[in-house]
């Protein structure tokens, strides 16, 4: 069955509707690829295509909040596959029962946050996700929005300022202001990320592959890029 997916609509992907199985709500709408479609049917356990990390992840992995399957449709086009799971915990990264929270009739969000997620995710990717939110809210309310949404050149100058404040408190060897002008860095640094769709998730896999090079050799690498 699998070779009559229909990956190519998608580059590669096909959307995956994620509905719980006892009560029908639908909980999530992920990519799958070939890869991740063929683990989830062999391990009978969610695995998914992260277009923000590029790579195949199992959901729940970092949050253990695992969705055991139960079943797997293909839709009539063959290129919508629909999943019906025994959810651990909450589908939702920001605690919700379902991602399904926002009604567009009413203008309201309707999240039932069940999990306090900042005890499982890493301080930088809940900021990260919290600068996400952010990127519709109004701009006279939202410092970040205004960021998101105004000239690049402004929301750029605020990195190098932050940038030459955090470097001036190094050379003032102020601990208490080196701290806080890193912290306004790297935030400032996370907006711009955010507005290219680049997740921290990347950086860190950057990071992990530099060590397997020593510094000289690494930076001679990147020379011949």
């Amino acid at each position: 069955m699998i070779q009559k997916v229909d990956f190519q609509k998608q580059n590669g992907l096909v959307p995956v509707v994620v509905q719980d199985n006892d009560t029908n709500e639908v909980l999530m709408l992920a990519y799958m690829d070939k890869e991740a479609l063929q683990l989830s049917l062999d391990t009978s356990y969610t695995h998914f295509f992260s277009r923000s990390k590029n790579r195949i992840w199992q959901k729940g992995e970092v949050s253990g909040f695992t969705q055991k399957i139960v079943s797997i449709k293909l839709d009539c086009d063959m290129d919508t596959i629909l999943v019906k799971v025994i959810q651990k915990g909450v589908a939702c990264h920001t605690g919700a029962k379902s991602c399904f929270f926002n009604d567009m009739l009413t203008n309201q969000s309707l999240k039932d946050k069940q999990i306090d997620t900042t005890k499982i995710y890493s301080i930088i990717d809940t900021l990260f996700d919290t600068i996400k939110s952010k990127k519709f809210e109004n701009t006279t309310t939202s410092y970040t929005a205004k960021l998101l949404k105004g000239e690049q050149n402004s929301m750029l100058k605020k990195i190098v300022e932050e940038a030459s404040e955090f470097t001036f408190a190094i050379k003032d060897d102020n601990k208490q202001e080196i701290v806080y002008e890193c912290a306004d860095l790297v935030y400032h640094t996370l907006v711009a990320l955010c507005s290219k769709d680049i997740s921290p998730h990347l950086i860190r896999d950057e990071l992990k592959r530099r060590f397997d090079f020593g510094g000289i050799e690494e930076k001679n690498n990147r020379k011949k890029r």
